[in-house]
């Protein structure tokens, strides 16, 4: 197996505050590979090291066999990025920005021009190519921006949140496009606090936490460290929750957790569940809903960090942004 990025031991510092505290990766060539945790864990730090942007503290780390430090210049020839947040000149129309980009990687006007009105169409920009990108939807421009950073045929793409402030549909059409990329041989690093995008997306993930890489594998490896599955229960009557939820943790001996008008636990025996029937109905409780079901990525994390994934927590202090 090849691999696209290493890196090893990984430490950057902003002060007294640890953005990275060791972290090590192997991204396999032509894969998709999810950086999962909360805000302020060091998605972002790590992204920005391995694009050359940052320089580690400690620790190294090669983007197509290129050292990040000694060879930066080589690295950015083989890379694309998208930040957090479109970058794309508002002011400009769509094919001016990426006319722009490929000037500014020394393609010749016409390679630029024949290259924009490739990607305007591959993302389904070719009806606003003539319009300012100020114009454009979110959507749209977050499709820009991806546009932006392939006009240079990178080996290897970093998406940093990619789909942050994004609908659904939206999104959706990103997670297709990532899949084609993918499809044609790039190699995409991609940080997310969605644990819906990470399943959907990823071959392999690492969960990332203050810093340091607590958890790795494949979405269903990781599902498999909660060990057992998940009890679903939604009465009928909202009032109800407080004994469902005393029900269900004394049943399947373990705290269950509350959200909205659900109750949900971690089961380890499958018997459970004729036994919490059992008891609802002795108790005489109506339930709209109940499943038994596999672990989701966001009860690995919970189990892992004692926290969500989607937990807001502390940014990058010296940076600004998301970490």
């Amino acid at each position: 197996m090849t691999y696209a990025i290493r890196a090893e031991g990984l430490v950057r510092r902003f002060g007294a505050t640890t953005a990275l505290a060791g972290v090590d990766l192997e991204v396999p060539t032509g894969t998709v590979f999810g950086l999962l945790g909360p805000n302020g864990a060091g998605k972002t730090t790590a992204v920005r090291v391995l694009a050359t942007l940052l320089a580690p503290d400690e620790g190294h780390a090669t983007v197509g066999g290129y050292d990040v430090g000694r060879d930066a210049h080589r690295v950015r020839q083989l890379i694309g990025l998208t930040g957090q947040y479109a970058s794309v000149d508002e002011t400009l129309t769509g094919t001016e920005n990426l006319l722009l980009i490929g000037r500014l990687l020394g393609l010749g006007r016409a390679q630029a021009r024949a290259r924009a009105a490739e990607l305007l169409a591959d993302f389904q920009l070719t009806d606003a190519a003539g319009r300012a990108a100020k114009t454009y939807s979110g959507g749209m421009r977050r499709r820009l921006d991806l546009a932006a950073s392939l006009v240079g045929r990178p080996q290897v793409l970093f998406l940093d949140e990619p789909t942050t402030g994004l609908d659904p549909r939206s999104r959706n059409e990103l997670w297709d496009i990532v899949r084609t990329l993918v499809a044609d041989g790039v190699t995409v690093l991609l940080t997310t606090q969605y644990l819906e995008e990470a399943d959907q997306l990823a071959g392999q993930i690492a969960v990332v936490d203050h810093g340091r890489v607590i958890a790795q594998g494949t979405p269903e490896e990781l599902k498999a460290k909660t060990g057992g599955q998940v009890l679903t229960v939604r009465p009928v009557d909202p009032t109800d929750l407080p004994t469902v939820r005393a029900i269900a943790g004394e049943v399947a001996r373990a705290t269950p957790e509350v959200a909205q008008t659900t109750v949900t636990v971690p089961v380890n025996d499958p018997d459970v569940l004729p036994a919490v029937v059992r008891r609802l109905d002795a108790a005489e409780i109506q339930v709209a809903e109940l499943a038994l079901r596999g672990s989701s990525l966001d009860e690995v994390f919970l189990s892992l960090t004692g926290h969500r994934a989607e937990q807001d927590a502390s940014a990058d202090v010296l940076e600004g942004t998301s970490a």
